[in-house]
């Protein structure tokens, strides 16, 4: 069935900034490959996400649903098994299947339809259960800079210099060894097997979220000192933004030269991750598939990276933590050279890839989610765990908190959204139409169709331990990363 159907490949970074892209207009920033996507394809400069958190997002690209459907509301969370996925219906149209990279599912490798998964994962027990650190410990190699930032039991360890530094140390274990590397090596292994049609590839890449560790020469790319401070950098942090979430490192230890010092870092992650999809995009065209490829290049959240003071995610759901990169390259080179400035939503992305591969989407997200060529929303909506909601025009934003200030912004006039006019009385009648819009939407939405049962099921592949042999080969994987973390400290 999957004759003449579309190669359709899936670039997926983690934590990137909407506009930490040349395309985007930031100049500083190096990544001639995927600007040149864009100029094959369409640049989405106002996509967001559902859900400013690595699985809940995830789970909505996956599925076309927000999590309020899916039911994954945090990064411990699983889908629910029986909901449809993009994976699973281009699989059962015949594609060939696969992820390669950061996934960030529970179980670890959880079964949405992908026949392979070569995983690396970061936080959590996928760490322990994916092939990436299986290959490091073989190698007798340990990403230290990462356990120290992800694992909470070496992160109380580290050193003075970690935090002072914000993360944004380079990574002793090299290039040819390091996550983003790695993830695109096992990602040309498989392309490099694509005979004509019918294949699906996500990539996941780990970075570029914290630490900032990227290694040399990638860490040499960029001089601090010549960088210029994103939109949204604020003196000192907001008092709101205190209230609600002090950071994951001290905001307040925060200023210009320190956060420099991680911008080079952290635009130095994007331009290797540039590098990557520039050769990934290569073997396509050596192979004669690129022209009938459906590529995207997307992000599952943002990152502040000084916008009020601040830096990671978290906080409110400003618009540098929730709007996303997109860049869609179609089969046949369609919409070439196109700007798209629409509103549109990761779950926009879902049907795309559905619509691209001749497939039929699930008739529960006939009202809710479009092609990307054909949307334009009047209102984009995300959501946290904690209850809290994001409304969102392209020139206004409710923020409707719970249990910390609601906020009323207008876009126009104040981008980086400094100024709270949910009191104003001259905005009530649009405060009161984005709430009822907001009511509107959560009480819309046709729920999952019914699953089989409660209980998330796992793929079966020899890369994936089951049962007993799992927890042994956790326990060693673990007991083994941790060992060379103490001796690291020992010396």
């Amino acid at each position: 069935m999957a004759a003449d159907k579309p190669n359709v490949l899936v670039i997926h970074a983690d934590q990137h900034r909407f506009d930490c892209l040349n395309v985007a207009g930031n100049k500083e920033i190096k990544t001639p490959h995927i600007d040149a996507l864009a100029r094959d394809g369409t640049f989405h400069s106002n996509c967001f996400t559902t859900f400013p958190l690595c699985t809940p997002a995830r789970y909505s690209l996956l599925t076309g649903l927000y999590a309020r459907q899916h039911l994954g509301m945090t990064n411990e969370t699983t889908l629910p098994c029986g909901i449809a996925t993009f994976p699973r219906i281009l699989k059962q149209a015949g594609y060939k299947t696969g992820c390669i990279g950061k996934m960030h599912f529970k179980p670890t490798y959880l079964d949405v339809g992908f026949d392979l998964m070569i995983l690396a994962e970061q936080a959590g027990p996928g760490r322990y259960d994916d092939d990436y650190h299986r290959w490091l410990m073989e190698r007798g190699l340990v990403d230290a800079t990462d356990m120290q930032d992800q694992v909470f039991e070496c992160r109380a360890k580290a050193p003075a210099s970690y935090r002072e530094d914000f993360g944004s140390e380079p990574s002793a274990l090299g290039d040819e060894n390091y996550s983003t590397s790695w993830i695109r090596d096992r990602a040309i292994e498989v392309m490099e097997a694509w005979d004509g049609d019918g294949n699906m590839l996500m990539v996941g890449f780990i970075k570029p979220h914290h630490p900032f560790d990227v290694p040399p020469p990638w860490s040499e790319m960029y001089d601090p000192e010549r960088l210029t401070l994103l939109p949204g950098w604020t003196d000192d942090n907001l008092s709101r933004d205190t209230r609600f979430y002090g950071g994951y490192f001290n905001n307040k230890a925060l200023d210009p030269a320190k956060l420099k010092r991680v911008m080079a870092q952290y635009y130095a992650s994007i331009s290797q991750i540039d590098a990557c999809v520039g050769q990934m995009v290569a073997v396509l065209k050596k192979k004669g598939l690129y022209d009938d490829t459906l590529v995207i290049y997307t992000s599952d959240h943002g990152e502040y990276m000084g916008f009020h003071h601040m830096l990671l995610k978290g906080n409110y759901m400003y618009d540098p933590l929730v709007r996303v990169p997109l860049v869609v390259k179609y089969p046949g080179n369609a919409r070439a050279g196109q700007r798209h400035d629409g509103l549109v939503s990761i779950i926009d992305i879902t049907a795309t890839i559905v619509d691209a591969a001749g497939c039929i989407l699930p008739r529960h997200l006939w009202a809710q989610e479009q092609p990307l060529e054909d949307a334009n929303r009047e209102i984009v909506f995300a959501e946290d765990h904690n209850g809290n909601y994001m409304v969102r025009s392209r020139r206004h934003k409710l923020l409707w908190y719970k249990d910390a200030e609601s906020q009323f912004l207008d876009l126009e006039t104040d981008p980086d959204e400094l100024e709270n006019k949910i009191a104003d009385p001259a905005c009530q009648a649009e405060v009161q139409r984005m709430k009822e819009a907001l009511l509107a939407w959560l009480a819309f939405g046709a729920r999952p169709a019914p699953h089989e049962d409660a209980l998330a099921r796992e793929i079966r592949a020899p890369n994936v331990a089951t049962g007993s042999e799992r927890a042994s080969s956790r326990k060693r994987v673990k007991a083994w990363l941790h060992g060379q973390m103490e001796e690291r400290r020992g010396r």
